[in-house]
């Protein structure tokens, strides 16, 4: 009954909205398209929310099986800043040629990262209230080239963008000193929870391959640990900030809302 109420839904509504992806060649999941989430039976569109989903569904998207072309890399440089396309559809980036389903039409409208004629910006789809609501997103990264051996605890989060989703075009400063990847690339993924106050708590990620370029740097990563919050929270009844609980050093990003393998309550 539930296959074939998920199956319906797919065939209606789900495929015509849209949320954010983080859109780039090296992405896993690049070539995805709308008849493949119609064949698997819910909607598995990169710019599709994760929740309540399995680790196979959820992890890397469930696209580990749909590997960028080889030799597409997203480049970090070191010291400097990356700059991600984040968007609620692909035809809205740079990318808008290789969609199969619209035949590669060019929708880019300047930094607008989801627009839709007849939708005031911000759109629905960017999940907040105004700029002063932006939670934000994250990219992390694991030194290994095998996606096959990549654990959830392997992922550190290296930049943070606070007004993450307001632009298309997103800048992440990269360290200066991160080390260099192996010859075959790192593996890298973006993430995003938006605020719950914007259409509910929903978990996003995207997996891609990337590797760090200009490095001077031979020191690995630490250790990445899950991450506490220790600030004032007063929307949830804490007040006071708890510095006793903070995560100091790497930190793994949030892996929530799911079936299986969560690193924080739901």
């Amino acid at each position: 009954m539930l296959s074939a109420l998920l199956l319906t839904l797919v065939g209606a509504l789900p495929l015509a909205s849209a949320h954010i992806a983080m859109f780039h060649p090296s992405m896993y999941g690049f070539n995805w398209t709308d008849q493949n989430s119609t064949d698997l039976g819910y909607d598995n569109r990169p710019v599709a929310p994760l929740q309540g989903y399995t680790f196979e569904q959820w992890w890397f998207h469930g696209h580990t099986k749909y590997p960028p072309a080889p030799g597409q890399f997203f480049e970090l440089p070191a010291g400097q800043a990356a700059t991600a396309e984040l968007a609620c559809d692909k035809s809205h980036t740079s990318s808008f040629a290789s969609k199969i389903e619209d035949h590669g039409t060019d929708l880019q409208r300047g930094n607008d990262p989801c627009p839709t004629d007849g939708v005031p910006f911000p759109n629905p789809a960017m999940h907040t209230t105004g700029f002063n609501d932006l939670k934000g997103c994250a990219l992390a990264i694991a030194y290994e080239s095998d996606v096959s051996k990549i654990k959830p605890e392997d992922f550190t989060v290296f930049s943070i963008n606070q007004t993450c989703v307001w632009t298309r075009f997103t800048d992440f400063q990269v360290p200066a000193r991160m080390p260099p990847c192996p010859e075959d690339g790192c593996h890298c993924a973006w993430f995003w929870i938006h605020a719950d106050d914007s259409g509910g708590e929903q978990n996003y990620m995207n997996g891609f391959k990337c590797k760090v370029t200009n490095s001077t740097s031979n020191v690995a990563l630490a250790k990445p640990k899950l991450p506490r919050r220790c600030g004032a929270d007063p929307d949830y009844g804490k007040p006071d900030a708890a510095p006793g609980n903070c995560t100091y050093g790497a930190k793994q990003p949030f892996y929530w809302f799911q079936k299986e393998q969560n690193n924080v309550g739901s």
